[in-house]
Order: structure tokens, then C-alpha cells, then sequence
């Protein structure tokens, strides 16, 4: 039978591709726990209480999870004034008070030359709230498409900052929030995408 050969060439190749995957699996695994092990070195994580290690460590996964959020939502805006209305968007749309508070940061930020920065845009200087202050008002046509209501983006920022002030001055949240958390980001990536 000529189809053996055939058969028995795209059976070997499935199993090959299935072990390359497996073993790229665990060499990215691996990877990924050195790189751990190489940052907890530098920050001498293993010299501190492990249970407070481990509580931290929850915590984390709380930070990477409304850090992206909030940094998605500045995408957002920066993504949808340049579009509208192009790259002197920040001069033209976002209120005095909030221009006025980031560049100021800024300038803070820009005279400490041996520490990393938060960024080169103005709106990573701003404040988690501040993110909605820019969306009201007249900026609020550019946004209505995307968002159902102020109030709803307004209601979810308020609660995911509540949250993210507790984790940043080194407090612990329950189950029972890290849930409300989850719902929130999943209910707004559903209704404005990342």
C-alpha cells in the first residue's frame, strides 16, 4: 500500500510538532520561574517574612490587573483625541486643573534624572479619577460611542480605585473583592474593548 508511507510521515510529523510544543511549554515555564528567581535576587524578596511574601504576592496579580486597566483607558483617550482631533489634543481638550497638575508632576519627575520615569505623555501623569474629568463635558461626544454613560465609566473607575489605593499603601483585599474587580474590568472590556 503506497498510503502507509504517506500516513506514517504525517503521523510522525503530528508527534513531533506536539513534543516541540510540550517541551517549548516548559522551556518558557522555566524561563519565566528564573526570571522570577533573578528579580526576587535583586530585591532581596527572599530575605523578608514569607507569609507577607505570599500575601504581597496575591496582591500582585491585583496590581497587573488594574495598572493595565488603567493604563488601557489612557490608551483610550490618547488613541481617540489624536484621531479627532491630533496631536495637540492634550493643549486643546483636557481641563486647566488636570493639565495643570500633570505638567507639573512632570516637571517634578523631570529634575530627579537618576530614577525612572512614568512616561513621555502628560497622561500618564494623571490621576486614576482624573481619566473620567477628561471624558465629561464637551470631550463627552468623542467618548458617548464607546462608553455607555459617564456615570457607568464613572462608577468603575471610582470602585477599581478604591481598590487600587488599598493594594498601593500595602493592604490586602478579600476574595469577595478581588471578584468585583474581575466583573468590572471584564464588563468594561466587553462594552469599550481594550
Amino acid at each position: 500500500m503506497k498510503t502507509e508511507p504517506l500516513y506514517s510521515f504525517v503521523f510522525k510529523g503530528i508527534l513531533t510538532k506536539e513534543a516541540l510544543s510540550e517541551t517549548e511549554a516548559k522551556c518558557t515555564k522555566s524561563l519565566a520561574k528564573i526570571e522570577d528567581e533573578d528579580i526576587y535576587k535583586l530585591l532581596c524578596i527572599d530575605e523578608l517574612p514569607s507569609e507577607l511574601v505570599i500575601k504581597a504576592k496575591k496582591m500582585s496579580h491585583v496590581f497587573t490587573a488594574i495598572c493595565s486597566f488603567e493604563n488601557s483607558i489612557r490608551e483610550l483617550i490618547t488613541q481617540i483625541f489624536f484621531e479627532e482631533i491630533g496631536s495637540d489634543w492634550w493643549e486643546k481638550r483636557v481641563p486647566k486643573k488636570i493639565k495643570d497638575k500633570a505638567e507639573s508632576r512632570k516637571e517634578e519627575e523631570d529634575k530627579i534624572k537618576w530614577h525612572t520615569q512614568r512616561g513621555d505623555n502628560y497622561i500618564n501623569y494623571t490621576e486614576f479619577g482624573d481619566l473620567v474629568s477628561i471624558m465629561r463635558g464637551d470631550n463627552w461626544d468623542f467618548f458617548e460611542p464607546h462608553i455607555i454613560s459617564l456615570e457607568w465609566a464613572q462608577q468603575i473607575i471610582k470602585t477599581l480605585e478604591r481598590s487600587r489605593n488599598v493594594i498601593m499603601h500595602s493592604g490586602e483585599l478579600s476574595d469577595q473583592d478581588l471578584a468585583r474587580i474581575g466583573t468590572l474590568i471584564r464588563d468594561w472590556v466587553r462594552q469599550v474593548g481594550v
